[in-house]
């Protein structure tokens, strides 16, 4: 196949890009010039911006792919440009959104892909929503050949797993070096929530089999492992992989959004539920697919890369104050 990736070289979609060339596909990435390391394993790039109209206009003319997916699409305007440069260019559109669309709070366990869209907590989850609504609307009015699927929370070698009072924009060698150091590590609630994460490569695979899959027109799919583990579980995980057992906290989700409002999407619109979900959809469209990579497994991966390299190991001694203020407060009110 011939496949354009938008993006390409993120935590998700760079696990595709090397499946693609693996299995001797034609890549394309484009994106602003980042991933030029792809091009010595075969990929080709389109440098442009996809969100300038002109630019991206140029740059796609005369172009045409079986596959197209778009890993940064955030907003129903962006969705829009993107029908209006792929509607002709492309056989086969794939959607990445996200299971924060899916309702919260929820009520159903695991969740199926019929669980109602609706996180009045998330800007984000709200943002995809209606980027969905919209690409289905081009299915059914033009047949613009739209696929959505939905990743959860998705790992892989340069990202490690994180719980909302970290996220995904601090260095994520910050958790682990406060395990090592013996230091305390926030978990919401009271750690027994059941999450479901997802190595990037598990992703990748369940993605490479519903592209040119031309049943999946119109359908939305969420991705995801089959292991539910709670939080205090990945956290003992961390342990065996670092060798070092963690001291955790736990922390009252109403109290840390108290002392950080906008982990309000993180948390109740995403983490403060059990993210289960039944990837028997996913399976019927794609026979054979499973979830291959186990949490030990891909932590331990995940570490030994930010272990290669010193300068990987970046820490936010920033967000270090805020933790052990935050866990000070709360012995504080416990006190009295």
């Amino acid at each position: 196949m011939k496949i354009l990736l938008i993006g390409g070289t993120g935590n998700i979609s760079s696990s595709l890009t090397k499946l693609c060339l693996q299995r001797g596909d034609e890549v394309w990435l484009l994106n602003r010039g980042s991933g030029r390391e792809w091009e010595a394993l075969g990929a080709h790039s389109i440098c442009c911006d996809i969100r300038d109209r002109d630019q991206a206009m140029e740059a796609l003319k005369g172009c045409e792919f079986d596959a197209a997916v778009d890993f940064i699409c955030y907003t129903e305007e962006q969705a829009r440009l993107d029908v209006e440069l792929l509607r002709d260019r492309v056989r086969h559109y794939v959607f990445i959104s996200t299971c924060m669309v899916y309702q919260k709070p929820c009520f159903q366990t695991p969740v199926t892909e019929d669980v109602p869209r609706k996180n009045p907590f998330s800007d984000y989850a709200q943002n995809k929503i209606a980027c969905e609504l919209y690409l289905e609307e081009r299915y059914r009015e033009e047949d613009f050949p739209v696929t959505i699927v939905r990743p959860s929370h998705t790992y892989g070698e340069q990202r490690l797993v994180v719980g909302p009072t970290l996220g995904w924009q601090v260095p994520h060698w910050t958790l682990a070096d406060r395990i090592l150091r013996g230091k305390p590590v926030i978990v919401h609630g009271n750690g027994r929530t059941l999450w479901t994460v997802t190595h990037s490569d598990d992703f990748a695979r369940g993605l490479y089999g519903l592209l040119g899959n031309w049943a999946a027109l119109g359908h939305s799919f969420h991705i995801t492992g089959d292991e539910a583990l709670s939080w205090d579980e990945i956290m003992e995980t961390y342990g065996w992989v670092l060798g070092r057992r963690p001291v955790v906290v736990h922390l009252p989700e109403d109290f840390i959004i108290r002392e950080m409002p906008e982990k309000v999407g993180p948390i109740r619109g995403d983490m403060a539920e059990n993210g289960v979900f039944d990837n028997s959809k996913l399976k019927r469209f794609v026979p054979g697919f499973r979830a291959e990579v186990s949490l030990r497994e891909g932590l331990a991966r995940s570490v030994a890369w930010f272990r290669e390299d010193p300068a990987r190991m970046a820490v936010s001694e920033e967000e270090n104050r805020r933790t052990d203020a935050m866990i000070a407060r709360w012995e504080a009110c416990l006190k009295g």
